[in-house]
């Protein structure tokens, strides 16, 4: 079986892109090729800044042949009394490229039916070949496209040459203007080709021998590890890879040749998260650790190219970095020469945090009021997790987590804000509290990334987001569809995140109320009665999303918020409990009970006047079986009192095991819409005292079963 590869060669793609786009190319060429029963092996996607490449070790020479019967109209129809073919039957051998004598009967179970033998398959794969590739290349999605010359065909950047050989044959089509062929290109230094490839399984030897190109990103990947970490031995040091920079290098090379520079020892006076940003955002470098964990005079970076003078390249990366460098130590020094966060303070009045929601600084006093109120109202399910905590130190750092906006160093490296805070406060003698929340305010930043290590952290990072979702509902700014601009998606994970995984029992929807108060009397869009539920009602939507992404099933996260969402960490808890719960042998047949008696207060309990209380009277109590359940739920309300305080959602599930035989005997045995008026309110409302109890751990007439 021959091999085959296609190869897109294009103007420079962006880094970001190839990842991405590999694996699209991988799925829907496997895809493409399973639809047309061609069967292959070994299919691998690869990429460089100037190619996209697909490559398979085997390919059939033709798809596969097969027999397929093809069902037409039934007999009845197909022919009339008299048995003279109808217009269905002369429709369908039309439509299956046959004469009527070329059909045949068919019996199924439904009857006799008009079917016609089809042979499927066999098609040879250059023509599937030629046919998938210019639809694969035309499909491929990207963040943006672009057209060039005068066609409208739209790719990531302009193809310059396509190679598509399967065997030692070109496969025949065109994308973009542009035909196929066996020609390829290399290295633009080190081996620009015209390389011409006689089979396609010589691809990658071919590309690495005369083109000195490395294909594969995790070949490149090895390589600049390998020879990186060789080369900060040397020095005695660990090269500090991150692995979103590592990501990067190797998309933006194609021959990657890593060399090691130095910088003066005296910039090390500058904090290290500052050298290691200039070094990776400006100059796409990674920093070097010694043994005793501190950083070294020296970096790494990867060049595209083998330099016929490496030492020559090698001073020019340092003094572009030195000049980076001086302007960090410049920065640092500056905002060292404030002495205090105050002129700070007093320069966020005059940033603009949202026009019609006041400056930064109006913002950190907020944030500041809302750490005071958490303060006061969190619980904590582990209470030695305050550590030393104080309230003002928890106050003081709100009011100070955004005074570094204005420093010089934030403003020339945005990306270590908070970070520049926390080593700001250290210097101008906050506590170590403080500053450790400051540092922490931006956690979570996403799906994957920490929450804060500590409570005061998580206090601001709360309070932070609160107080902007609270404004942005107040004001309108409410997400729809993808457009997300202020982040208020993120901002309501981030605090479901934080309540969740560090235990924070606080309500939600007083936070987000707290949040609004403390924004005084502003013109609001929304008034406060109408945007506090909108909100509650986004904050539970993305408490499910994330729920459900955790392996939640849709339904049985959906009962558990419809009985309150406004505890995160117990909406957790009980999840977790009716999950264990669900996986009960009686688990269908109880939430078929419950759900009953929750359908019947739903339905009949708002034509009920006066309104149920779930306050019955058991002296009006006729029938053994409701005597029963009234029995049964007064011995069990102070135990389940008893267990909801110790949040033990687990036992006070087994505690419904418990209940449903009597339920079940009520629903048997009584009567409940009865035409006494008096008897009916009262076992109605004895439901409602059943409901009241299951309400608060799940909405069991969310579920289906």
């Amino acid at each position: 079986m021959p091999a085959f590869v296609l190869e897109i060669g294009v103007e420079e793609l962006p880094a970001h892109f190839l990842a991405q786009t590999e694996k699209e190319l991988a799925a829907r060429f496997g895809a493409a090729l399973a639809d047309t029963g061609l069967c292959f092996s070994g299919l691998l996607a690869c990429s460089t800044p100037r190619r996209l490449t697909l490559f398979l070790e085997h390919v059939d020479e033709a798809s596969a042949s097969r027999e397929e019967v093809i069902m037409g109209p039934p007999l009845k129809t197909a022919f009339d009394v008299g048995g003279r073919p109808t217009r269905a039957a002369e429709g369908f051998a039309k439509n299956q490229g046959v004469i009527l004598e070329e059909t045949f009967t068919q019996d199924t179970e439904k009857g006799p039916y008009l079917a016609v033998l089809k042979r499927m398959g066999g098609q040879r794969a250059l023509t599937l070949l030629a046919d998938i590739c210019p639809a694969l290349i035309q499909g491929l999605p990207f963040p943006k496209k672009m057209k060039w010359g005068d066609g409208d065909f739209t790719f990531a950047r302009p193809i310059r040459w396509i190679l598509a050989l399967l065997g030692g044959e070109v496969v025949p089509f065109s994308a973009g203007g542009v035909e196929s062929d066996r020609t390829s290109r290399g290295h633009r230094v080190h081996g620009p080709g015209p390389l011409i490839l006689e089979q396609a399984s010589d691809y990658f030897r071919v590309m690495a021998e005369q083109g000195a190109v490395v294909v594969s990103g995790q070949e490149r990947r090895r390589i600049i590890l390998e020879r990186g970490t060789a080369l900060a031995q040397e020095k005695k040091g660990t090269v500090l890879w991150k692995e979103a920079l590592l990501e990067e290098v190797q998309g933006l090379c194609e021959h990657p040749t890593p060399i090691l520079g130095a910088f003066d020892p005296a910039f090390l006076e500058v904090p290290r998260q500052v050298l290691l940003t200039s070094m990776e955002s400006h100059q796409k470098s990674f920093g070097l650790e010694g043994e005793n964990g501190r950083l070294l005079p020296y970096f790494l970076t990867v060049l595209n190219m083998t330099p016929p003078d490496e030492r020559l390249v090698r001073k020019g990366w340092e003094r572009v970095l030195r000049a980076r460098l001086e302007d960090a130590r410049f920065f640092w020094k500056s905002d060292l020469d404030k002495g205090s966060f105050e002129p700070w303070l007093e320069a966020l009045d005059s940033v603009i945090f949202l026009a019609a929601l006041g400056s930064m600084g109006d913002k950190c006093r907020r944030i500041e009021r809302l750490c005071a109120w958490l303060y006061d109202n969190v619980r904590l399910n582990d209470p030695e997790a305050a550590g030393l905590l104080g309230k003002e130190e928890a106050m003081r750092a709100g009011r100070l987590c955004k005074a570094d906006l204005v420093s010089e160093m934030v403003k020339e490296f945005d990306t270590l804000q908070g970070v520049m805070g926390a080593i700001y406060a250290g210097r101008f003698g906050e506590s170590a509290l403080v500053a450790e929340g400051i540092g922490e305010q931006y956690l979570p930043a996403g799906p994957d990334s920490p929450v804060p290590g500590s409570l005061c952290g998580a206090f601001i990072s709360i309070a932070d987001k609160a107080d902007t979702l609270a404004g942005c509902f107040g004001l309108g700014l409410i997400p729809t569809g993808a457009a997300d601009p202020y982040a208020l998606r993120r901002a309501c994970l981030g605090i479901a995140r934080i309540a969740q995984e560090k235990g924070l029992r606080f309500e939600v929807s007083e936070l987000f109320a707290e949040a609004m108060r403390n924004h005084g009397d502003r013109k609001w869009k929304f008034l406060p009665e109408q945007a506090l539920p909108r909100l509650q009602d986004f904050f539970t939507l993305r408490l499910k999303n994330h729920l459900m992404a955790a392996g939640a099933e849709t339904l049985l996260a959906e009962a558990v918020l419809q009985a309150g969402a406004d505890d995160v960490w117990a909406v957790d808890a009980r999840l977790r409990a009716l999950e264990a719960f669900s996986r009960d042998e009686d688990f269908a047949q109880s939430v078929l009970t419950f759900k009953r008696a929750a359908n019947i207060i739903r339905k009949q309990g708002q034509e009920e006047d006066p309104a149920l209380t779930g306050k019955y009277q058991t002296i009006l109590f006729a029938d053994p079986a409701e005597k029963a359940l009234a029995a049964e739920l007064e011995r069990i309300t102070p135990l389940f009192k008893e267990l909801w305080e110790k949040d033990a959602y687990a036992d006070l599930f087994a505690l419904l095991r418990d209940l449903r035989p009597f339920v079940d005997a009520f629903f048997e045995q009584v009567m409940v819409m009865c035409e006494d008026e008096g008897l009916r309110a009262n076992r109605l409302n004895l439901l409602q005292a059943l409901v009241n109890r299951l309400g608060r751990l799940a909405d069991f007439s969310a579920l289906q079963m």
